[in-house]
């Protein structure tokens, strides 16, 4: 079993202009954390969600199922419950209401105390000539990277 686990959203940092991040926690079964600690999940095309109690829910988040569990298995791609202070669910759900933002997961972790702890952004999304513009930079730093390599 690894020690770090660290699955990221790659994509997203990509697609999303990142405005505001905060940490959560999120409600799993048995079955989940032991997938999850083996690195079998993904939260490449995930996103996050308000229900009509007020309680945030990460959608479409990939667990695959644990493999030595009997037929109390989980479902890989359940809706699942993130846990934020009350503070933050009421500033987070009325700039998605109003402004139009999203809420996208970036990071998924296990903590040192062991739980699973989910990184979420508040973001907005990118035009084409925004994309365009990462990729520039993005090149022009691979170069500057290659040129005092070459230096050293």
């Amino acid at each position: 079993m690894q020690k770090n686990i660290n699955i990221q959203n790659k994509k997203a940092r990509f697609e999303y202009e990142i405005l505001d991040r905060y940490t959560a926690g999120i409600v799993l079964t048995g079955t989940e954390i032991k997938s999850i600690r083996q690195s079998k999940a993904s939260i490449a095309e995930s996103f996050c969600e308000f229900n009509d109690r007020g309680e945030l829910f990460v959608i479409n988040m990939y667990i695959e199922e644990y493999s030595h569990a009997t037929h109390f298995n989980h479902k890989p791609r359940s809706e699942r419950k993130l846990l934020l202070n009350k503070k933050e669910l009421r500033k987070l759900r009325k700039d998605v209401q109003n402004v139009g933002l999203t809420i996208i997961p970036l990071r998924l972790y296990i903590s040192n105390k062991g739980y699973a702890k989910l990184d979420i952004a508040l973001c907005k999304g990118k035009k084409v000539h925004d994309k365009r513009n990462t990729i520039k930079d993005r090149d022009s730093k691979r170069q500057l990277d290659r040129i005092k390599k070459a230096y050293k």
